[in-house]
């Protein structure tokens, strides 16, 4: 197991979660300070996050490319954790069967159309273990839509109800419920390792 003593703690993944590099994939314009991801890079080394020059670009291939360029650094085998369009483009890259990725945690994936990504995104099953986390009321995509995705990607659906886009705006800072996610996933990693 990888406990979650206390949730609000996001230090305490410790245990089999440090034979991962889990890393962010922001969205398009990057992930505030006041976002889940930030807070999660913030309060342990266990998260780093992509780079970019620049986050304004609607442009999935240049997610893709900045996700590669990150993997090259990691250490250990990488857990991709993305959201909207980073979601998106963290499910290219695990579609590619990357050696170093062993799994994927996509996050309110943000409607392929707005991206002119519909042709690029995956549409069968990825090579690794994954979840989708999604709302209702997300004005990104519609839940009929992140159902789809799931399903095409053989991704578990975690279904939040009434979440918005799962960003700072939708109340979502700290997230530790999203931790316990993260956790359930490295769970499964491990069981089918």
């Amino acid at each position: 197991m990888c406990p979650i003593r206390n949730p609000e703690a996001i230090d305490t993944l410790g245990g089999h979660c440090e034979n991962y590099d889990l890393v962010l994939v922001p969205g398009w314009k990057n992930s505030g300070a006041e976002h889940w991801q930030t807070m999660w890079e913030e309060k342990t080394p266990l998260f780093s996050r992509i780079s970019m020059r620049r986050w304004d670009q609607r442009d999935i291939y240049l997610w893709i490319d900045a996700i590669n360029r990150h993997l090259d650094s990691c250490s250990k085998p990488a857990i991709l954790i993305g959201h909207s369009l980073g979601a998106l483009a963290s499910a290219c890259v695990i579609a590619e069967d990357h050696p170093e990725i062993a799994g994927g945690m996509f996050v309110a994936p943000a409607e392929p159309l707005r991206f002119e990504a519909e042709d690029i995104i995956p549409h069968e099953p990825l090579p690794r273990p994954s979840v989708l986390v999604a709302g209702h009321d997300d004005t990104l995509i519609s839940i009929e839509r992140t159902e789809q995705l799931a399903t095409a990607w053989g991704s578990e659906f975690v279904d939040l109800g009434t979440a918005g886009h799962i960003n700072a705006e939708s109340g979502f800072g700290r997230w530790p419920y999203g931790l316990n996610i993260l956790v359930n996933l490295v769970d499964r990693i491990e069981a089918s390792g």
